[in-house]
């Protein structure tokens, strides 16, 4: 593998990960990451499906996968794309969450799709008759989506993943339980495609030096590339995650995980009024309303993951930083009781609204600008008038 690095640059959006692979802050290249550049190919669904398979992804976008930004003082890789999570290391993480077992079980999981072969039905009975679980899922891509209907007094829901436990019984499988995979990606302004185009553009004019280009050129990783659309996410994902997080109180279900990216959960953690998590013996933490205690089956967990750049492996693999147990009315509570009440507390400080108000009325309305007072101040005082001194008396 060919590595060649010019250094990140503070500031500024690039594009991160392209096909799975790399190319900032460094570029890195060998003859399977250029294979999967050149054919437009997802590494991801590759895996999965066991056949090359080509980005789904439109073509101002096509093989963006991760966006690095600088966020709260450092840089971060920012999730665009869901099957980038799917990593073998959180699939499994997360099944065995929400089924209740533990690593030293074997289990396999595998997408639904693969069941059209019969070698691999046949195969999947063999494990069940063995004692092994086995899980399938479902996706958009992997044997089609899943949702719950419309009702007259509900709306439709669908799922990123659904996963299914295949059981085995009177000698032939039979469905299980299901559990639910939300993942999380952040929305961005604008549009990737004057970068993509770059690259497009310089892999097919100087595909043996692309590597090489790239990280001499970072500008062609960021042109009109804009920042996230962060409170957008929150908004638009905040009800459908309540909705499912109750998911776990149907016996057929076996919960549902929220698979977020390190960036992005940092990016809700003022939404939620800064929680403080709990950590807990077994490795993962709390994250429940104060006087709520974790229930023996959590029906709601939230996956932190990063990716692992300094790893030579590539695509690289997903870390799990935080396991968090938590429910719908404990998420509720932080987002919607402290987190608004820490807005109300900063309603009348000197940095808050009360404040801003004062100087929006100061240039049109003086007198009435004058009289917002907070702790018996007022916040614009009446300017003292200079006395003109008479020029005679400087003689």
């Amino acid at each position: 593998m060919t590595e060649i690095g010019a250094g990140t640059r503070k500031g500024g959006n690039f594009i991160s990960e392209w096909f799975g692979h790399r190319i900032y802050p460094m570029a890195r290249s060998d003859d399977a990451v250029l294979r999967d550049q050149q054919m437009e190919r997802c590494p991801f669904l590759s895996a999965a499906k066991g056949e090359p398979n080509r980005c789904i992804k439109n073509e101002k976008s096509r093989g963006v996968c991760t966006v690095s930004t600088t966020s709260g003082g450092r840089r971060q890789d920012w999730l665009v794309c869901p099957y980038r999570a799917l990593d073998p290391s959180l699939l499994s993480s997360t099944v065995r969450r929400l089924f209740g077992f533990g690593d030293a079980q074997p289990a396999t999981i595998m997408p639904a799709i693969r069941l059209a072969d019969p070698e691999m039905r046949a195969e999947v009975a063999d494990r069940l008759n063995a004692g092994e679980r086995v899980f399938i899922y479902f996706d958009e891509k992997l044997g089609g989506e899943l949702s719950i209907p419309s009702t007259s007094r509900s709306p439709e829901f669908s799922f990123d993943v659904t996963i299914i436990e295949v059981e085995w019984a009177d000698g032939r499988p039979h469905v299980g339980r299901f559990g639910v995979l939300e993942i999380q990606t952040m929305d961005f302004h604008g549009t990737y495609g004057h970068a993509v185009r770059n690259l497009k553009d310089t892999l097919r004019m100087l595909p043996e030096r692309f590597a090489e280009m790239l990280n001499q050129t970072p500008r062609l990783m960021s042109e009109k590339v804009e920042g996230p659309n962060i409170a957008n996410v929150f908004k638009r994902t905040f009800y459908q995650m309540m909705f499912k997080f109750q998911l776990g109180r149907s016996e057929r279900c076996a919960g549902c995980a929220l698979a977020i990216p390190q960036a992005v959960w940092d990016s809700w953690k003022p939404h939620l009024g800064e929680p403080v998590l709990v950590p807990q013996g077994d490795g993962t933490f709390n994250l429940f309303q104060p006087g709520r205690e974790r229930p023996p089956h959590v029906p709601a967990w939230v996956f932190v993951f990063d990716l692992d750049m300094a790893s030579p492996q590539t695509p690289a693999p997903i870390n799990i930083a935080s396991i968090i147990a938590t429910d719908a009315p404990s998420f509720s509570y932080y987002a919607l009781d402290v987190a608004p009440a820490a807005a109300l507390e900063n309603i009348a400080t000197p940095d808050g609204m009360i404040s801003l108000l004062a100087r929006r009325l100061a240039g049109l309305w003086p007198d009435l600008a004058r009289t917002i007072v907070i702790n018996g101040q007022e916040l614009l005082r009446p300017k003292r008038s200079r006395r003109k001194r008479d020029p005679a008396s400087l003689s």
